[in-house]
């Protein structure tokens, strides 16, 4: 069972996530991140760095952010246990999401019991044919990037930008050592003290259909 402390900050967070906009628009949402000088506006997967960004706004009262930093893996949040803010769609029904670093996850478990993930779930609309949305956040960020012009160069197809979120759920989630195995591919193979084992670049990727009631603390629907 989740420590009662731990439980009684979800409670603050999940009171709070309640004044976060239903309705995440692309061009609005980099514009104000812009603006508030937000350091990743400019990010291609402008949904995961504005619900971080959200965090900041509504949360920065009840958790530190950012987080604690173990070894080469930095979290998003700390309090009692380090946090991530992740977001998906509602679409396909089988989603994952790539949580963080193995190693560090692995460590932050052992210092503290739990690793907590706030996941944002909701529906997304994509550009248009013409690329509206791409070739204005290109031109917003001063052109195409120096990676998309690789890969470009390499006749790899650009993906389809998100232009809406729409929020409809956000889970509040604490994993143990044997939730986590329940549900993420990687971590498995990650020893607590991993210096010479190659995992240092693995992220785990957790299956949201399959993580474990037991593990979900609180949920605010929207």
């Amino acid at each position: 069972m989740v420590e009662k402390k731990i439980v009684d900050t979800v409670e603050k967070l999940r009171l709070a996530s309640q004044n976060m906009p239903k309705v995440w628009n692309g061009r609005e949402s980099i514009l104000e991140m812009k603006d508030a000088g937000f350091k990743d506006w400019k990010q291609m997967e402008w949904i995961d760095f504005y619900f971080k960004f959200l965090g900041q706004k509504h949360f920065g009262s009840i958790i530190e952010m950012p987080g604690k930093q173990h070894g080469i893996t930095g979290f998003d949040a700390f309090r009692e246990i380090s946090w991530d803010f992740k977001a998906d769609s509602v679409n396909p029904g089988t989603y994952s999401v790539t949580a963080n670093g193995a190693e560090g996850i692995a460590n932050t478990i052992s210092d503290y019991g739990y690793y907590g993930t706030i996941l944002a779930i909701g529906d997304i609309k994509f550009d248009d044919k013409e690329t509206s949305f791409k070739k204005w956040h290109d031109e917003l960020r001063g052109g195409v990037s120096k990676y998309d012009s690789n890969k470009i160069n390499r006749g790899i197809m650009s993906r389809t930008r998100k232009i809406i979120f729409i929020l409809e759920e956000i889970h509040f989630i604490c994993f143990n050592n044997e939730t986590i195995h329940q549900c993420c591919g990687f971590l498995q193979d990650c020893a607590i003290e991993a210096d010479s084992n190659g995992l240092k670049g693995k992220e785990v990727v957790i299956d949201i259909n399959e993580i474990p009631d037991v593990a979900l603390v609180a949920t605010e629907t929207f």
